[in-house]
């Protein structure tokens, strides 16, 4: 009698296995999913950050070499305006003395 009981709830955890393998397989996709979404935020934070890095670096340069113009017409950066202001301080204080 022990192994009929034995064998007959082993074929329950089988049938219970097969029908609930849908179940699981879902669960076990979306851990899957869930980790790699989370290397895939913890690539893009890493991306964010070196991009804030590089923008902090080249905003001294494009605020005084004009960077920020894509365009192909003539453009006077910001470095020409601040040379000129520096001439004409120069001139209007020779001037004056």
């Amino acid at each position: 009698m022990a192994t009929r009981s034995n064998s007959s709830s082993s074929i329950l955890v089988i049938i219970l296995l097969i029908f609930t393998f849908p179940i699981w397989f879902g669960v076990g996709a979306a851990l899957f999913g869930v980790i790699a979404g989370l290397f895939g935020a913890i690539i893009g934070i890493i991306g964010a950050i070196f991009g804030v890095l590089i923008a902090a670096i080249t905003l001294p340069f494009r605020l005084v070499f004009g960077w920020h113009d894509w365009d192909f017409g003539f453009d006077w950066s910001p470095i020409t305006w601040i040379v000129l202001l520096i001439i004409a301080a120069l001139l209007v204080r020779r001037s004056n003395k």
